[in-house]
């Protein structure tokens, strides 16, 4: 296995290309260049701009001062969680969320590599959807239906 150091310098004056010489000459490789620029009041977000992708399941609430459930999205993470624990494949997941009306946030059907994407965030909610009522429910539902009588 090939193993890497990794060092990041902070340019606090003007870049040289002397820098990448001696770093060159070292050895080291350049795997990244990071840029950043100060700008205009035009372009500046606002006080308090959340400039951040808010998780699936959750919605602004209408007073804007918090994150709340979005129902629909809850809806679907929560079929999802439940299809997974059963141990069903990527396409079977899709199928039942698209059967079931359910659709990504801007609107197109759902697909292996979407419901793959939404596993950090299965993960993220898990615990509380473990201990909510609405999951015991469903597990008893389950339950039932898969034993024999």
């Amino acid at each position: 296995m090939t193993y890497f150091e990794r060092i990041r310098d902070t340019i606090s004056g003007p870049f040289s290309p002397e820098v990448i010489r001696q770093r060159t000459s070292a050895g080291w490789q350049m795997v990244s260049i990071e840029w950043r620029r100060e700008l205009p009041d035009s372009q500046a977000p606002t006080e308090g701009a959340f400039n951040e992708e808010i998780p699936y399941g959750l919605r602004i609430s209408d007073d804007c001062s918090r994150l709340e459930v979005h129902p629909t999205e809850h809806q679907a993470l929560m079929l999802m969680m439940e299809l997974l624990v059963q141990d069903f494949s990527y396409s079977g997941i899709v199928s039942d969320l698209n059967e079931k009306g359910f659709r990504q946030r801007d609107g197109r059907p759902w697909s292996r590599v979407a419901v793959f994407n939404m596993i950090p965030r299965l993960i993220e909610v898990g615990p509380c959807f473990f201990t909510s009522e609405e999951w015991e429910r469903r597990r008893q539902k389950f339950s039932r239906a898969k034993s024999p009588e």
